[in-house]
């Protein structure tokens, strides 16, 4: 049984380069969805966002002299890219799936509504939320739980390289202790770096849990669903 029955998906685009140091790895992206289809297919209703930051990251952008709204506006287009990759490779394995996107680019994807989304999940298409907000200033942390929010999702699943919320980076801290459930407000006051403070709060004025757990493990995404303890489940 699914512990959950609608989710809202959040993936790294940085992961996405899999063993490339750029741009997407087809390997990886065929992992994904493979891991998306064995959820589907238990009924799962699901909405995905996945950010762009293996193609171009806005404030990276930015430090190089690039306008901050422009280079916002790149990496929007940078995860257009990665859902319409994620698209492809949803339908290659069968899953039916549609691409919306929060800036007006048709014919690429159906421009964002709540009531389509919950449309054709229920239908069961697996939803793909591109170009963040559509606004500059905001990540696509924020953009998923903005999403997740609007889709009346059961939980935001922030499916990292890591596996779980530690009281310091592991990959820098070998001292770094993982915290099997966490609270919001834990996580704000100790500053620690999950998502942006602007995504957390959202999720924590909405009620929104958050489970964060390693998705480039393969078989990862199911174990979450099946209500398997690997991650860090953050609640009120």
């Amino acid at each position: 049984m699914a512990r959950f029955n609608r989710i809202l998906l959040k993936l790294s685009g940085e992961s996405l380069m899999g063993k490339q140091g750029y741009g997407i790895d087809p390997e990886r992206l065929g992992e994904y969805a493979q891991q998306v289809k064995e959820i589907h297919d238990m009924g799962v209703q699901i909405g995905i966002v996945i950010g762009g930051g293996n193609i171009f990251r806005g404030l990276k952008g930015t430090a190089s002299g690039f306008d901050r709204v422009k280079g916002d506006q790149m990496g929007m287009l940078a995860t257009v890219i990665n859902s319409l990759a994620l698209s492809s490779a949803l339908t290659s394995v069968g899953v039916p799936n549609k691409v919306l996107t929060a800036i007006r680019m048709e014919p690429i994807g159906e421009f964002y509504s709540k009531w389509r989304a919950i449309e054709e999940m229920e239908a069961g298409k697996v939803c793909i939320f591109s170009a963040g907000t559509g606004s500059p200033y905001f990540t696509t942390d924020t953009g998923s739980s903005l999403r997740g929010v609007e889709i009346e999702a059961d939980v935001m699943l922030k499916g990292t390289r890591v596996d779980g919320i530690y009281t310091a980076d592991p990959e820098k801290d070998p001292t770094a202790v993982k915290f099997d459930d966490i609270s919001y407000d834990e996580i704000l006051a100790r500053g620690l770096k999950v998502m942006d403070l602007s995504a957390v709060v959202m999720c924590q004025d909405n009620n929104l849990p958050i489970y964060v757990f390693n998705m480039d493990v393969v078989g990862n995404l199911k174990k979450v669903i099946l209500g398997e303890p690997i991650g860090t489940f953050v609640h009120p």
